[in-house]
């Protein structure tokens, strides 16, 4: 990825806590206008990477460029060309959701209007309100309308989803797809990884901070296990369970796993028993994002 296209680099970053080092030389790129998903439990390090791409922080090593600026240099022009929602969201007590919007608006040089109503009634957000007086999933939605009613070029989302019901949670999904649809570029981290499957164009995952693999899930999946579920007409043998794994005969059912550049042989062996049902489920996020935090699975560098 070259310079130009890249919204969001970061170079062998370092970041220590005392003895506690959170950061161990980590990689990422998000390119521009790309919706990147960002994947790690809680203290990979991921919340301390966005810190540092805020310009709340300042690594010890390494280097970390947003929109070409350094963040901590260079952190009050790129707070106007960028917008943030973290996982828990306070607003002030006295101003209403409608004032906090327009004020984080002007912060970041002004509002869409028609995009701002849009917003608020697809989110079917009060914005008459008191900050004190709205629910946890209330005040997300004031940060996610402020956000995507602004005309920025980038979104750092930490968790924005966290107390939305799914409902909002489809509309966010919708919205996001929308402003990427404007050339607007994302970077989302969240723990609804169906989210970050139906969202990110590439990820990257995280563990004891580091990068571990990155890519589309496509890339993720290269290498990984299918399910296979069936019901045969005939008996099942032993001769065509070859090269399948964690297999479960239940009768005239299977329940197996194989590799996914292996599935059409596995089919090929199955299908003289008489197949009556079947399904094939490809390795979804959850289960590559299990795989590489399973206790003593090695650390896989990433691409």
């Amino acid at each position: 990825m070259s310079t130009t296209d890249a919204v969001i680099e970061v170079d062998k970053l370092t970041k220590s806590y005392g003895r506690f080092q959170a950061l161990r030389g980590l990689d990422l790129n998000v390119a521009r206008g790309e919706v990147h998903g960002f994947l790690g439990p809680n203290g990979a390090g991921k919340s301390t990477t966005i810190r540092v791409l805020l310009g709340l922080l300042r690594g010890d090593g390494g280097t970390a460029r947003v929109l070409g600026g350094d963040p901590w240099k260079d952190v009050v022009g790129l707070h106007r060309r960028l917008a943030y929602v973290p996982g828990d969201v306070s607003l002030w007590p006295g101003m209403s959701g409608g004032e906090a919007i327009d004020l984080l608006g002007t912060l970041r040089g002004g509002l869409d209007e028609t995009r701002r109503k849009d917003l608020i009634d697809r989110f079917e957000l009060d914005p008459t309100k008191r900050g004190r007086q709205y629910s946890k999933g209330n005040r997300q939605k004031v940060a996610i309308v402020a956000a995507l009613a602004s005309d920025v070029e980038l979104l750092i989302l930490d968790e924005p989803t966290s107390g939305l019901d799914p409902l909002m949670e489809n509309v966010f999904q919708e919205v996001i797809g929308e402003a990427k649809a404007r050339g607007t570029s994302v970077l989302l981290s969240s723990h609804i990884l169906s989210e970050l499957e139906s969202l990110a164009d590439r990820m990257s995952i995280i563990r004891d901070g580091k990068i571990v693999q990155n890519g589309t899930l496509a890339d993720l999946q290269k290498g990984a296990r299918s399910t296979i579920h069936a019901t045969f007409a005939q008996p099942i043998t032993e001769s065509v369970l070859h090269g399948l794994s964690d297999v479960h005969v239940d009768g005239a059912k299977l329940t197996a796993s194989v590799d996914a550049a292996e599935v059409g042989e596995a089919m090929a062996r199955l299908t003289p028993l008489g197949i009556t049902a079947l399904t094939v489920e490809p390795p979804s996020l959850e289960s590559l994002f299990l795989r590489l935090y399973e206790p003593g699975t090695p650390e896989q560098e990433a691409s």
